[in-house]
């Protein structure tokens, strides 16, 4: 049964209007999921029985291992029998992490539907209580002796944990007491997640006025790629005037929840305010600084030098904060259709490796993906990997711009990504966030590549480039000045609560910085802080969108190198998931993150298309 059954009486007419303003709009008809490959419904029998079954699985678990595991582990057979266990708990967490995608998707599909946001607030409670039961699971594995773990280790089925285990011993410095371990995650519900939920709900239910008409987030943001600059000053205007509006709740939630991380870190022994992300990440801090470093020195070569050319082009002296994704004057305006954006990205996956285009396709055929703007949909773009027993879905907001297409290749990527890496099993599947952004930014350059090369004309080639100039940009320059901006504001934290003018004015200063003399950041512009959702989902995330685009630009550079056997190496990385470090999947093509001539060579390819850029425009 399709999402249908999950929605308000209300959803089908109103499902019906998108959809003929779509056709209208020569989208085409835009797909819908269909979650009924987890659950046909918030009703479900089949629903109700996995959650009963969790709940006795997990009771049961926690009463015949806790306080054993050491015991078990020095046993002759320890290695044979910890590798059961973890089996065990596998399987539990792969229920529960059923469970919970499908009302995250659920409740993504319409965080305005009071029914859907009790479903989910309701079944986060439930299988937080549940998993509360599993926790004494990886904290008493840690506990477990050096020596004793590495000869259980020889076991050949408790080798086949050996990187999830290793990823849980480097935990350990930073794990607490079995009862404040609970404290900290019982309390999450009414904590961090509660905050994350008003932040959502919140921003879905904001309204822009933008010359007389009201609009939700996502369409006003796609109203600043608009031809007619009058149009996109009065969405900018429209965005500031409303978040200016909320500017107290937004402060307070930024406010909350970076005060809550800075005690969880305290009381974990974290010292920088990055560390806990860097650790999760399985990434030097040393190899962030670097990539930092290198991305701030390359300020004035990138963003700053193709922000003046773009002024230039626009016969402006300097480009308003509104104008900064401004199509060019070249630009054809004309609606990219959703099955030709689905075969443009298709095809380009096929001309790298067919299989890859068949993983694709099968979110197109089977209802994977979410596609159409509603009212009260989650903004943005992602792909959920759910549970390696199922698949991953992907949520759009298809608006037939030449951007979404690139995100509808972005998402794809990590699609595939997700679906090659299911069979290394839920504990190893989840690939590091410096990694996971690899397959979409490379899935982003094979499309661009292809549609570049079938260009007709030098003014289509530069509309391409410039398209993605700015979009590398705004995956690099502008990432990494989202990760200054949070550093100096968790690092403030420590000293007391930042007023929503202290919020703007770092704001202001990282993105004077990044952008470069060429923006006039006017009035106004101070406030956009406000709705960036990885501030307040994923503090510190933001940097993986940076390492992963100058990784796909190194990594492109050696595809292109025709070396033998590329494919078969990246479906291997891809394959891996999480059960090997960045290094040990570099290595297979000659790349090392640690060495600072890597970043260098990654933004180099950004300055060589700025280049390009100029050199098609001499013509």
């Amino acid at each position: 049964m399709p999402i249908d059954a999950c929605r308000t009486p209300m959803q089908p007419s109103r499902a019906a209007a998108e959809e003929a303003m779509s056709a209208a709009e020569g989208l085409g008809e835009l797909p819908e999921w269909d979650l009924s490959d987890l659950y046909p419904a918030m009703d479900a029998p089949e629903l109700t029985g996995d959650l009963k079954w969790a709940e006795a699985a997990a009771t049961a678990f926690e009463k015949a291992h806790k306080g054993k595991l050491a015991a078990i582990a020095a046993a002759p057979d320890g290695g044979d029998r910890l590798a059961a266990l973890i089996g065990e708990f596998e399987a539990i967490e792969e229920k529960i992490g059923r469970l919970i995608s499908f009302s995250s998707l659920v409740y993504a599909g319409d965080t305005s539907d009071a029914r859907r946001a009790k479903f989910h607030g309701d079944l986060q409670d439930k299988l937080t209580g549940i998993s509360t039961k599993l926790l004494f699971f990886p904290l008493e594995l840690n506990r477990i002796d050096d020596e004793v773990l590495e000869k259980a280790l020889r076991s050949e089925a408790l080798a086949r944990y050996g990187p999830w285990l290793e990823d849980l011993r480097e935990e350990r410095p930073y794990q607490l007491s079995d009862e404040l371990e609970r404290l900290f995650h019982e309390k999450a519900l009414t904590g961090r997640s509660s905050w994350n939920r008003l932040f959502n709900e919140t921003m879905s239910a904001l309204r822009f006025k933008v010359d007389g008409e009201e609009l939700p987030l996502e369409p006003t943001l796609n109203l600043l790629t608009e031809h007619e600059e009058t149009r996109r000053k009065a969405a900018g205007g429209a965005l500031a005037a409303t978040f200016k509006a909320h500017l107290r709740t937004f402060t307070l939630i930024t406010n909350v929840l970076a005060k809550d991380k800075s005690i969880s870190d305290d009381w974990r022994g974290f010292t920088d305010v990055a560390a806990s992300r860097h650790l999760a990440n399985r990434v030097e801090p040393e190899v962030v600084e670097a990539l930092v470093e290198a991305v701030r020195e390359a300020y004035p070569r990138l963003s700053h030098r193709y922000y003046a050319l773009k002024a230039k082009w626009l016969g402006k002296d300097k480009l308003d904060f509104w104008d900064r994704n401004a199509p060019l004057p070249e630009t054809v305006k004309r609606v990219v259709g959703w099955q030709e954006a689905k075969e443009t990205v298709l095809s380009a996956y096929a001309g790298f490796d067919p299989r890859m285009a068949e993983i694709a396709g099968r979110f197109f055929d089977k209802s994977w993906i979410d596609a159409p703007t509603r009212p009260g949909k989650s903004p943005g773009a992602f792909s959920h990997p759910t549970v390696p027993s199922v698949h991953p879905y992907v949520l759009l907001n298809y608006q037939g711009k030449p951007r979404d297409v690139m995100t509808l290749a972005h998402e794809l990527g990590h699609g595939v990504h997700q679906v090659l890496a299911g069979p290394q099993g839920l504990l190893m599947a989840q690939t590091p966030l410096t990694l996971a952004e690899t397959a979409s930014v490379f899935g982003e350059m094979l499309t661009f590549r292809s549609m570049l090369d079938a260009a007709p004309s030098a003014k289509e080639r530069k509309v391409l480039l410039a398209g993605k100039v700015e979009d590398m940009i705004n995956t690099v320059v502008r990432q990494i000045s989202f990760y200054m901006f949070e550093r100096q504001v968790h690092m403030e934290r420590r000293q007391g609560e930042l007023t929503a003018e202290r919020l703007g004015e770092v704001w202001m200063d990282v993105q004077s910085e990044s952008l470069g003399p060429a923006i006039r950041l006017g009035e106004g512009y101070e406030v956009f802080w406000a709705y960036i959702p990885h501030f307040i989902h994923a503090p510190f995330y933001v940097y993986a969108y940076a390492f992963g685009d100058c990784l796909v630009n190194s990594l492109y550079a050696v595809y292109l190198g025709a070396e033998p056997g590329f494919q078969e190496r990246y479906f291997d990385m891809l394959s891996a998931g999480g059960s090997k470090r960045h290094k040990e999947l570099l290595a297979p093509f000659g790349l090392d993150a640690s060495d600072p001539a890597f970043w260098a060579k990654g933004l180099s390819v950004i300055e060589g298309l700025i280049d390009e850029l100029e050199e098609v425009q001499g013509t």
